[in-house]
């Protein structure tokens, strides 16, 4: 697919997401948000989770044919709502990840507040967050395929959902967290030595990389879920092989420990 200029990828983000601002998002954001959809729209990652400011819906449907209109997308993609959050999602893409979540190929960390520590669970042990993860599943095999590319959207009701552990996995971390909802939003990972991973890859000249993934695992469980890691990383450098538009994929972690972690 071509690439527009960097000028054109700023004035359509600027123009459909300014929210009638007199300034509107900063040029860097606009390129980073324009890598970051074109790597949804490769199969790089399954979601984007936008939260670049308030613009909703119809504000992002705008953005997507716009960045159609330049050439940038070569197929439609679709905008989830759940709750007061916008995800872009290539349907198709991030069906297949979530099939391959219902047959068990990621792990959890359990961190809910009453725990001493944190531990590794399976989506087995998570029965009504499988059965979510299955109807989101349908939901998506419903969409209807427009071979127009027009750009769709749809919206989920999420008053019980854990949005921590269901935006984890559907923005493709392979060891998403998880905790019981009824202790409230508090969890056992303060002073916790956690392993920062994170990958970037190129797209414009002269611009710095786009981010891909940032995610955590604490640093006691790494041995644990070594095997789940390398599976995510294997996958992630083969998917990036069968593309062309973004280069130099780079994986990198460092541990840290902080006083309190919000998720």
């Amino acid at each position: 697919m071509s690439t527009p200029s960097p000028q054109l990828l700023v004035a359509a983000a600027q123009r459909t997401l300014g929210m009638g601002k007199r300034r509107g998002l900063p040029r860097a954001v606009c390129l980073h948000l324009a890598g970051e959809v074109l790597a949804v729209a490769l199969g790089l990652k399954p979601a984007l989770l936008y939260d670049c400011n308030c613009a909703g819906a119809s504000e992002l449907q705008s953005y997507l044919e716009e960045l159609q209109g330049l050439g940038l997308l070569t197929r439609g993609l679709h905008i989830l709502e759940i709750g007061e959050n916008s995800l872009i999602v290539s349907p198709e893409h991030v069906r297949q990840h979530l099939e391959q979540v219902l047959l068990g190929t990621i792990a959890f960390v359990d961190v809910s507040s009453s725990l001493p520590h944190p531990s590794v669970c399976s989506l087995d042990q998570l029965q009504d967050l499988k059965s979510l993860i299955a109807e989101i599943t349908m939901h998506l095999q419903g969409l209807q395929r427009d071979l127009s590319l027009a750009v769709s959207c749809s919206r989920f009701s999420s008053s019980d959902w854990n949005l921590c552990t269901v935006f984890g996995i559907l923005l493709g971390y392979p060891v998403p967290y998880t905790f019981q909802l009824n202790q409230g939003d508090d969890n056992c990972l303060a002073l916790t030595p956690l392993r920062v991973f994170t990958a970037r890859i190129s797209w414009l000249l002269g611009q710095p990389p786009v981010l891909l993934y940032s995610f955590s695992v604490p640093e006691s469980l790494f041995p644990a879920l070594m095997d789940i890691l390398s599976t995510w990383e294997k996958d992630l450098r083969t998917r990036c092989r069968t593309q062309n538009d973004l280069t130099d994929l780079s994986i990198s972690s460092e541990t840290v420990t902080l006083p309190a972690v919000a998720l």
